[in-house]
């Protein structure tokens, strides 16, 4: 009996095909739109795990001044690179410091210029931001010390300058003087707010204060923390050893602050859930007027068809079989609407993401919530029509016109 039933309803649909897609149009719009939300929001969220990630293993950034942003520096003196040794010496937890510096300037080589950041630290620096030596080697002892003539390069800089040549052993021309590339960092790609990682110029932090700036000012501690270490315990201890180095009083405020590029992650991870959720509820809605458009073509469908309701009770129909006819009739629209849209999403998730930049996260859970959800709409909006069917009077069915 069940089987007969969905057969009538799926002969019924496929009488109508043109009206039956039209019905389902508002589902199919629904869950594509809700699925392909959810895909790219999850994915634009890993994207943003990922870069805040590739700024450092567990970092902490110390900058001077009470905040961040712009001016966020005024008041606060800048740091000394023997802050970066009392960090590393003296507070544990710490897996290494590197005092960093930075400057704009436009580096030439082979007759070609780019106009890059030109930043001074150290062999931890490498360490504190996860990167590695795609060729080349570090700095030696001796290079830092003296402040010498060398410099390590980002894939971006080598591209522009040397185009397809490696470029370690080459000199590289930066403001006034030259100095010898002695390695060239791997690719990271664009960073967290959208800035090329690569397109940078590392030399040693004297010969940047020395030769660049003129001054021996360290604008930015990086701190790597060890894996296990408790954040909240290295960052109290931090700022303790800093405000005991910088001399400031009990009643004096902090002139530095402490980022923890970690928790900026969570921040931003948190506000794209949001958004996606946001936009997810917001597609959702679709869904809801697609339903009305079942209920009221199942409405239409039940007045075309009265004679046949009439003589189907007439002839010993159940009220409960007409019922589920026309009920099945909905959750199949309602069904294959769901379906139609989860393929939709899915060509759309996988083009949007490409064109985004982001990657593609396929979610199973909210593919069959949506379907389910899809289904349930059937239910819902089919069941009105379906009772209307099901209560009919046979004798007033027949005389119908």
């Amino acid at each position: 009996m069940f089987l007969s039933t969905i057969l009538l309803a799926l002969r019924s649909i496929r009488r109508n095909l043109m009206r039956s897609f039209l019905t389902i149009l508002g589902i199919v719009i629904g869950v594509s739109a809700v699925i392909t939300m959810v895909t790219l929001g999850n994915g634009a969220t890993l994207a943003i795990q990922n870069q805040i990630s590739g700024l450092g293993t567990n970092l902490l950034q110390v900058r001077p001044g009470q905040r961040m942003g712009p001016g966020g520096g005024a008041g606060g003196a800048a740091f000394k690179d023997t802050d970066a040794d009392a960090i590393a010496q003296q507070i544990g937890g710490v897996l290494a410091v590197a005092p960093e510096s930075r400057a704009a300037a436009t580096v030439v080589a082979g007759g070609r210029n780019w106009a890059t950041s030109i930043i001074g630290s150290t062999n931890a620096w490498l360490q504190t931001g996860n990167w590695t030596l795609r060729i080349g080697r570090e700095f030696t002892d001796d290079e830092l010390r003296a402040g010498a003539a060398v410099c390590v390069i980002g894939e971006t800089v080598r591209r522009e300058l040397y185009g397809t040549r490696d470029a370690v052993g080459e000199q590289l021309r930066v403001k006034a003087f030259s100095c010898e590339v002695v390695g060239v960092l791997a690719s990271k790609g664009q960073g967290a707010f959208g800035n090329d990682q690569d397109d940078t110029v590392l030399v040693p932090l004297r010969t940047l204060q020395r030769r660049v700036t003129g001054n021996t000012r360290v604008n930015t501690l990086l701190v790597s923390m060890k894996d296990g270490s408790e954040p909240e315990r290295v960052k109290a201890s931090l700022t303790q050893l800093l405000r005991e180095l910088r001399k400031l009083s009990d009643s004096d405020e902090d002139n530095f602050n402490v980022l923890d590029t970690k928790q900026l992650g969570e921040t931003l991870s948190g506000t794209t859930k949001v958004l996606t959720t946001l936009l997810g509820a917001v597609a959702a809605v679709s869904l809801l007027v697609g339903g009305i458009g079942i209920m009221n073509i199942m409405l239409v469908s039940v007045t075309e068809r009265t004679r046949e309701i009439g003589l189907r009770l007439a002839i010993g129909a159940l009220e409960r079989e007409v019922l589920l006819q026309f009920l099945i009739e909905a959750v199949v629209l309602a069904a294959l609407g769901g379906l139609i849209g989860i393929v939709l999403a899915t060509a759309a998730s996988l083009g949007l993401s490409v064109l985004m930049g982001v990657p593609y996260l396929f979610n199973p859970g909210v593919n069959l919530m949506s379907f389910v959800f899809s289904a349930g709409i059937g239910v819902v909006f089919g069941y009105f029509p379906a009772r209307r069917a099901a209560r009919m009077d046979p004798i007033d069915a027949l005389r119908h016109e």
